[in-house]
């Protein structure tokens, strides 16, 4: 039985950065201390010691020599089960790109939340008092948090600026997020390039999958081409012409 713990999470549906809901209303210093307390708790979980030992159970058993292989390896897993033998060209393409540019040299491992989010975080006076939906936990290197964290705002920004309605540019920047994690963590963070486009094809195949299961159960239709499941489909395409 867990502890009953009060507090606010920013909304999903519809999206914080769509507008009218307590965090697009809260003032800039307001938000700038939700987000910086955010990364603290990124800092504080990824500076427990012995992660390797205390939560090898955490460890995934995917191929590969390192945990963020086994990561990208699982997550092609996870891809190939979520397509339904359709194929799309977005995902498989940042797929490419990634194996072309696994880091040699990880870093350290932590303890990875996984789901790392604003959105799985309760707020009490714009700070965090519980951090919820460890699905995703695993072992791995620090930037796969930070990188979520930055992207999955990026999604929620790339879809305010579609529908033309509200937005939070200012909000999770990546310098700012890299630069307060640096501060509390001692650890300045690496490759985020590719942990961007990692997090990038995750959100992609959570479209694909959520959109082939609303084919399913008739609430839509299936396109001509799988891509067009993916929300934020413009944002992911600036990602590969980077590349």
């Amino acid at each position: 039985v867990m502890e009953r713990v009060d507090g606010t999470v920013p909304p999903d549906v519809m999206p914080y950065t769509f507008g009218d809901n307590w965090l697009f209303d809260a003032t800039p210093e307001q938000q700038r201390s939700l987000q910086d307390s955010t990364v603290e708790v990124l800092a504080n979980l990824h500076g427990i010691e012995s992660a390797e030992e205390r939560f090898a159970f955490l460890a995934q058993d995917d191929p590969g020599a390192t945990h963020l292989e086994r990561r990208l390896n699982h997550a092609r897993d996870w891809y190939d089960y979520a397509r339904e033998g359709h194929r799309s060209s977005v995902v498989e393409r940042l797929f490419a790109w990634l194996d072309d540019h696994l880091p040699a040299d990880p870093g350290p491992t932590v303890v990875s939340w996984g789901d790392s989010r604003i959105g799985n975080i309760m707020y009490n006076d714009f700070r965090p008092c519980a951090v919820l939906d460890w699905e995703m936990a695993a072992l791995g290197p620090r930037e796969l948090d930070l990188a979520w964290l930055i992207y999955s705002h990026g999604v929620f920004e790339t879809l305010a600026s579609m529908f033309e309605v509200g937005g939070m540019p200012q909000f999770l920047q990546p310098e700012d997020v890299v630069a307060t994690y640096e501060s509390i963590s001692g650890h300045t963070p690496s490759d985020l390039g590719f942990y961007l486009r990692f997090a990038a094809v995750q959100w992609c195949i959570v479209f694909v999958r959520t959109g082939l299961r609303g084919v399913h159960f008739g609430t839509e239709q299936m396109p001509d081409d799988l891509d067009d499941f993916i929300r934020h489909r413009p944002a992911v395409e600036q990602l590969l012409a980077e590349i």
